[in-house]
């Protein structure tokens, strides 16, 4: 066989692109560990990922979620955090690294997508304002939006160009990684759909049959639904469909609604960012600079109002739902930042620079330090007390890194403390709140943890319960800060008396 020599211009041009390509990965990562860096190691530095992290270790010891730790989060999400401490052993520094990847991946795919619209300059800075937008906007530690809006982006890449030579082989591929997301987060739904259709009508302006559409989509639907389907039949097939069904779709509506409604006017001021730069990018694109790919700059438009179906489309909404909005913000946000235009770089500079600023640096570094310091004395507190058998700790409100970090054994496998002391829990568990308190409180926890600020709507007769229990038959044994919220440990008489 005859060997095409490759000439000494196309092995440099190849070198250079990789050389380049080498340099941007470098960059950002060293971007995402700097932006990040307060929280790496902080087994506090959020809420819901404690949770998270408690049942990927627990996979690894052969745990299952929703039969023996109780969640509504989809089995694909608890596994990448067993993944991530399967490599990175059972410390929160494991999942946050690995979180850090995908933020990284993240900017990464941003930057590619924005290259559509804009010089490589600018959209280098894209990809910077997505690691700090994303730290602005609630997963500056492990929480889902940090897996899932990569996904999202990648979906958002393979299917943007409806005439691609290859348009069907990556829209069935973008189908794919949809599916995978949905097992991160099922409210990503609005934005597979969304993806699904642009390119089942990219096909259609091609082709123009129905048939051939109408087939097309229910492939599109098959393997949008294969990963779901697949944990399904293996729960299925261990005989506790029961408890995957319920945990994963029925408990999602059973769940009560937010008294305050999805959207409240501090959120607002907190979308100032994100709808700022939207609002310059639309007006520099119809005024100033009209975007060289007018068609997908529309796509962009369009993903960010499937992207708040996403945010709202579970009843009770929370701030880190938003970082949903980040990727296609800043993409409609280009055309003002665009290094062609009058004031050059000035405009991403700028604003670069002030969302930086957001991340109040400084004080996220001292409010770290603080919550660090907080959870080591509660842990030295509470670790003498526990092991990991029969003398649990039970944490009522406070961190659920707690268990990890004193080794404790669970005493319910409704471990996550908002799902027995939230109101809006109150008839999404499959039991009832009051009940299970009672059946854990029969036991005499070595330990209970209470906060003196609950985060949500409690239900009263379970705090009343507890706060009986602890005034009667246990004694304060510390009171730590953490955060902004006073962290009791309440010890059982009993043991106390076993010490003297």
């Amino acid at each position: 066989m005859k060997m095409e020599p490759i000439s000494i211009a196309e092995s440099s041009g190849r070198f250079r692109s990789r050389g380049d390509a080498l340099s941007v990965v470098l960059l950002l990562t060293a971007c995402a560990l700097v932006v990040r860096l307060p929280y790496l190691g902080d087994a506090n530095a959020d809420i819901d990922e404690q949770l998270y992290s408690l049942i990927g270790n627990a996979m690894l010891d052969g745990k299952l979620p929703f039969v023996d730790l109780w969640d509504r989060k989809p089995f694909g999400l608890f596994l990448l955090y067993a993944f991530a401490h399967a490599i990175g052993g059972p410390s929160p520094l494991a999942y946050q690294l690995f979180a850090t990847g995908f933020a990284v991946l993240g900017a990464m795919l941003t930057r590619h997508l924005a290259l559509t619209l804009v010089d490589r300059a600018t959209a280098m800075g894209a990809a910077v304002l997505y690691v700090i937008l994303m730290a602005i906007y609630g997963p500056h530690s492990g929480q889902t939006e940090i897996f899932h809006v990569p996904a999202m982006l990648a979906m958002a890449l393979l299917v943007r160009d409806p005439e691609h030579p290859q348009a069907i082989g990556r829209a069935l591929a973008a189908m794919l990684i949809g599916g995978l997301a949905l097992q991160v987060k099922y409210t990503v739904l609005p934005q597979c759909a969304f993806f699904g259709l642009w390119a089942l009508w990219g096909q259609f302006r091609q082709h123009g049959s129905v048939v051939r559409i109408a087939k097309l989509g229910a492939v599109f639907a098959a393997l949008g639904i294969l990963p779901t389907a697949l944990v399904g039949l293996f729960y299925l097939a261990i005989g506790e469909w029961d408890a995957f069904w319920f945990a994963n779709f029925e408990s999602f509506f059973d769940r009560l609604p937010s008294p305050t409604g999805r959207l409240v006017a501090a959120d607002a001021l907190f979308l100032l960012p994100l709808g700022g730069l939207v609002v310059l990018g639309v007006y520099a694109a119809l005024r100033l600079r009209v975007p060289v790919d007018k068609r997908g700059y529309a796509f962009y438009a369009a993903w960010l109002l499937t992207c708040l179906a996403t945010v709202f489309l579970p009843s009770t909404v929370y701030a880190y739902y938003y970082a949903a909005l980040v990727s296609p913000a800043i993409l409609l946000g280009m055309p003002f930042l665009d290094r062609r235009g009058p004031l050059r770089l000035g405009p991403l500079a700028v604003v670069i620079a002030l969302f930086f600023s957001l991340l109040y640096y400084g004080t996220r570094i001292d409010a770290t330090q603080r919550s660090r310091t907080g959870m080591e004395q509660l842990s030295e507190t509470i670790a003498p007390l526990v092991d990991d058998k029969s003398r649990c700790l039970w944490v009522f409100d406070g961190p659920t890194a707690l268990y990890r970090e004193t080794g404790s054994c669970l005493p319910t496998r409704f471990i996550y403390p908002d799902h027995l002391n939230n109101a809006l829990e109150r008839d999404a568990l499959g039991i009832r709140q009051i009940d299970e308190v009672r059946r854990i409180l029969a036991q005499r926890p070595a330990a209970i943890v209470t906060a003196d600020i609950p985060f949500t709507a409690q239900n009263e007769d379970v705090r009343a319960l507890v706060t009986e229990t602890v005034s009667t038959e246990y004694e304060l044994a510390l009171r730590a800060g953490i955060q902004a919220r006073t962290i009791s440990v309440w010890v059982h008489r009993d043991a106390t008396r076993a010490d003297d």
